[in-house]
């Protein structure tokens, strides 16, 4: 009897994971047609245009520094050519640091892009959660993800109801613009 009713518990708890529905949507898709990911985006270029600036002007301090040596080399002693090339290993070493500082791995560049793209994502994903409840949906894939969806039904494709919920244009439109990003 206690295996029978075991049994019966664990089909009960299947058929419950089988009912449940699922959709997917194209975040990448959404969030380039959101204001404020197009006033984030402006935001970041101006930043990194100008970590650029500074980055390439410390390089081009160190290209001037190795011209200079180059030029003045044979009328060194040996003593100054030691105290020049340190300064330019020192030089071009405070430019390294300043270019991983700023766009290394998790530099200042991730740090900002994160930051300024917070709001964008939180605003995708409550309008997410707000079309999951509306339409009783359990499991929401993204299809901009690194989830591989190799088939994807289109009734499945939530994509405009998230749209409409932000409200960021006619349905028709979006689709229409969606298939030709698709092709």
């Amino acid at each position: 009897m206690k295996k029978l009713s075991l049994v019966f518990l664990l089909l009960y708890s299947l058929g419950g994971l089988f009912a449940q529905k699922f959709g997917y949507i194209d975040s990448e898709f959404i969030i380039k047609k959101m204001p404020e990911y197009k006033k984030a985006e402006q935001e970041l270029e101006k930043i990194t245009e100008k970590w650029i600036s500074e980055v390439d002007d410390k390089q081009q301090e160190v290209k001037k520094l190795k011209e200079d040596f180059a030029v003045a080399e044979l009328l060194l002693t040996e003593d100054i050519k030691k105290e020049r090339l340190d300064t330019i290993a020192k030089k071009e070493k405070l430019a390294k640091d300043l270019q991983n500082k700023y766009f290394g791995y998790e530099g200042m560049l991730f740090q900002k892009r994160q930051d300024i793209m917070k709001p964008v994502r939180d605003k995708l994903y409550a309008a997410v959660q707000k079309v999951c409840r509306a339409k009783q949906v359990q499991i929401m894939f993204d299809k901009a993800a690194d989830v591989v969806m190799i088939y994807t039904d289109p009734k499945h494709d939530y994509t405009d109801f998230v749209l409409e919920a932000l409200d960021l244009g006619d349905k028709k439109d979006t689709i229409d613009n969606k298939r030709d990003k698709d092709n």
